[in-house]
């Protein structure tokens, strides 16, 4: 195959049997949706007093939000430490990152009780400067604001608006540092979130790091999106693999991975929470799978070898992309101390989840095949 790193539209049809499929997902959850804005969120949820956030903020925006942190972690290596050789995997990366934000800000108002006051959000008349929510809320907000100006050269180059793409190149830079600051600023509050819940956590997640352990973990996830998005993409669409991109690209994740947990179990230790971890429970078991999960791609991609070995890139992008849904749902969700209340997703509260990914799915592959994104590629023959 001949490569060069301009993109270009992959091309094909859009009407498939996975994209019909998606469509089946999303129109499903549309239904449930609308069962949800007219009768409530007790008509479709398993939600009550003790857990009043299930799995719409848990997966669809604290999960999906970390997973859209390929755009921003590429970024920075792109743009703040001059790394240029990575520039072919930024605008691929950013497009997940769009539709992953997007989907997370719908995702909040479906989980809001009255979904009509979210505007109350951006009316400085009911701010509340101490609240971490408002934080998170306002920047996940602006954030896929830039995102789509980020995004935005590829629709103008889809239509032939050259000089409304020219003037916007000029003024890029501003947008590109906003999308590199407000990413860090909402991973990292998403941990505050839980430092102000205070004893309803349990020990083993409860720790004044949570701020830096979310944005660790969503740094190094928004790699392993990457590994993860380029090989699926790359087997789905016939291309090349680009292993002489992911296989350093690897070695920056392995190593945010090494902080990360350097940082988890030191914090452990030296809060005396450890113990916690041997007790015969059910978090105890999910404290251990968590670790497990962001431990796997060290021996995964341990050597040069394995680091060239595309099925192991990928399997190291799943591993740590499970461990980082797992601190998330473990810390959101089993951690919660809340006697006498128990909550597990009701079938339709995970149709909506699935139905959210099933659109990022469809998203991708309509904008993929019709605007540039991938670098080309034609058949050498």
């Amino acid at each position: 195959m001949t490569h060069d790193t301009q993109p270009s539209p992959v091309g094909g049809r859009l009407l498939n049997a996975v994209t019909v499929f998606c469509g089946a997902l999303a129109v499903i959850m549309l239904a449930i949706l609308a069962v949800r804005f007219v009768f409530g969120l007790g008509a479709v949820t398993n939600l009550n007093n003790g857990y009043p956030w299930g799995i719409w903020v848990v997966v669809d925006v604290v999960i999906g939000s970390a997973f859209a942190c390929g755009g921003f972690s590429v970024a920075m290596l792109v743009y703040i430490f001059n790394r240029g050789e990575y520039h072919e995997l930024v605008r691929p990366a950013l497009l997940a990152s769009l539709f992953g934000y997007t989907l997370a800000g719908a995702g909040v108002i479906f989980d809001l009780g009255r979904w009509w006051n979210f505007w109350h959000i951006f009316d400085p008349a009911y701010a509340n400067p101490s609240s971490v929510m408002l934080e998170v809320a306002l920047c996940i907000s602006a954030y896929i604001v830039v995102m789509w100006i980020e995004f935005s050269p590829a629709f103008l180059e889809r239509f032939g608006k050259r000089r409304a793409r020219s003037r916007l190149q000029r003024v890029l830079f501003v947008f590109i540092a906003l999308g590199t600051v407000l990413p860090m600023m909402h991973q990292s509050s998403l941990g505050t979130m839980l430092v102000v819940m205070g004893p309803r956590i349990d020990p083993l997640w409860q720790t004044p790091l949570q701020p830096l352990l979310y944005l660790l973990s969503a740094i190094a996830t928004g790699y392993a999106v990457v590994l993860f998005e380029t090989c699926v993409a790359s087997a789905a669409y016939r291309r090349r693999i680009e292993t002489h991109l992911l296989n350093p690209l690897s070695k920056v994740m392995l190593g945010l991975v090494w902080v990360y947990l350097a940082v988890r179990f030191g914090d452990l230790l030296l809060r005396g929470a450890l113990g916690g971890a041997f007790h015969p429970t059910l978090r105890a078991v999910m404290f251990w799978l968590e670790n497990a999960a962001f431990a796997a791609p060290l021996l995964l991609l341990r050597g040069p070898e394995q680091r060239r070995n595309p099925a192991r890139l990928f399997l190291g992008g799943v591993a740590l992309m499970l461990g980082a849904s797992l601190l998330r749902i473990d810390s959101y969700l089993v951690a919660r101390i809340a006697p006498g209340f128990h909550y597990f997703p009701a079938p339709a509260e995970l149709m909506v989840t699935i139905g959210m990914f099933a659109i990022e799915v469809l998203g991708y592959i309509i904008v993929t095949r019709r605007f540039p994104v991938l670098p080309r590629e034609a058949a050498s023959h």
